[in-house]
C-alpha cells in the first residue's frame, strides 16, 4: 500500500484575475500554488495560513475549499512509487502585498493569468485553478503523475480522473 501525505495550497488571485504562483527552489523546480505540507496535529487551515505566511510574508484570510486533489502514481526514473498527496486546496485573500519570503523553498513568485501559467508546473495546480476560476466549491479530484521526457524528468499537468 502506497503512503499519504498531506498538503495544502491555496488559489489566490488579485484584482485584475491573475492567480500568485511560486516557483520551487528544489527538484524539478516546478511552479504552483504557495502552500505545502500539513505538520501533525495541524489542522489543514492552520497550516495554509501558516504555508502561505512563510511563502509570501503577508497573512492571508482562508475563504473556502475549492477541493481535494489526490496526486497518485510513480516516477519511472526513480523505478518506485511516490506516496500519494492529498492536496486541501483553498480559496483565499492575502492581507497585504505578496514577497518572496522563503528562498530555500521558493525562488520566484508571480502573478499569472489562469490560461497561461508558467511552465513545467505542479500537477494539481492546473485543475485546481481551472475549478476555482470556474467557481467549483468542494471538489473530489484524482490527479496521476505524468512524466514528461526532455533535458531531465518533469512533472506535468496530469490528466483528471475524477
Amino acid at each position: 500500500m502506497n503512503s499519504v501525505t498531506s498538503a495544502v495550497a491555496a488559489i489566490i488571485v488579485d484584482p485584475a484575475g491573475r492567480v500568485l504562483l511560486c516557483q520551487q527552489s528544489q527538484g524539478h523546480r516546478l511552479w504552483g500554488l504557495p502552500g505545502g505540507r500539513i505538520r501533525t496535529g495541524e489542522s489543514p487551515i492552520h497550516a495554509a495560513v501558516r504555508d502561505v505566511r512563510e511563502e509570501t510574508g503577508t497573512d492571508v484570510e482562508i475563504i473556502d475549499l475549492v477541493g481535494l486533489y489526490t496526486l497518485t502514481g510513480h516516477d519511472e526514473h526513480q523505478n518506485g512509487e511516490l506516496p500519494d498527496v492529498l492536496v486541501h486546496t483553498f480559496r483565499a485573500r492575502l492581507d497585504g502585498e505578496a514577497t518572496l519570503n522563503a528562498p530555500g523553498r521558493i525562488c520566484r513568485l508571480g502573478w499569472y493569468e489562469p490560461a497561461s501559467p508558467p511552465a513545467p508546473m505542479t500537477a494539481t495546480a492546473g485543475p485546481a485553478i481551472e475549478d476555482a476560476g470556474a467557481g467549483r466549491s468542494g471538489v473530489l479530484r484524482v490527479v496521476r503523475r505524468v512524466l514528461v521526457a526532455g533535458d531531465r524528468p518533469i512533472l506535468s499537468d496530469a490528466a483528471v480522473l475524477g
